[in-house]
């Protein structure tokens, strides 16, 4: 018998000093039997940081013609595709040639310096193409603010993250690799 996803509901109250962008979103996320509430973390931080009422979850981890997020516009052309983790170039690239603007959250930070020696000659060949990077330190604080049911306060301004879901607050800082 096959395992289902384990369903998260998230009411995301997004202070965005950056963008401009305050609103309420809620989410229905489904973790996959496979993803950790690391990973779902991440793609709720994903969310926060370029959050829209038109950014959808993908399927994830069980598509690879997929991202993690993406956000279409009304003809379906994909304006923005989020991906977590550490992609082959030639998925990279792929996500390049279908969309205005990649986003990668690269996470663990030693296999990021192996695969940065890697890719960094593919990715600095992709000018749409931004990659974040976080600690895995923050990664796990994160991942402590993950339950069935979440109400968080995310605040973004000057490239720190702040969320409080009014028992704990962690300031998450993601660093720009590139551009």
């Amino acid at each position: 018998m096959a395992l289902k996803a384990t369903i998260y509901k998230a009411e995301l109250q997004i202070s965005d000093m950056d963008r401009g962008h305050y609103e309420t979103h809620a989410l229905t996320l489904a973790r996959h039997p496979s993803e950790t509430e690391e990973r779902l973390m991440l793609r709720v931080l994903a969310f926060a940081m370029h959050a829209d009422q038109a950014l959808e979850f993908g399927r994830g981890l069980s598509a690879e013609d997929e991202p993690d997020l993406w956000l279409k516009d009304p003809t379906g052309n994909i304006e923005l595709w989020i991906d977590l983790g550490l992609p082959d170039d030639r998925r990279l690239r792929r996500a390049a040639g279908r969309a205005g603007q990649v986003v990668l959250l690269a996470y663990g930070e030693r296999a990021f310096e192996v695969w940065w020696r890697k890719y960094s000659a593919v990715c600095s060949r992709l000018p749409t193409l931004t990659i974040w990077t976080l600690t895995d330190t923050a990664r796990a604080e994160l991942a402590e603010l993950a339950s069935r049911s979440m109400q968080l306060q995310i605040t973004l301004q000057d490239g720190q993250i702040a969320i409080a879901d009014g028992e704990r607050y962690l300031e998450v800082s993601v660093s720009r690799v590139q551009p």
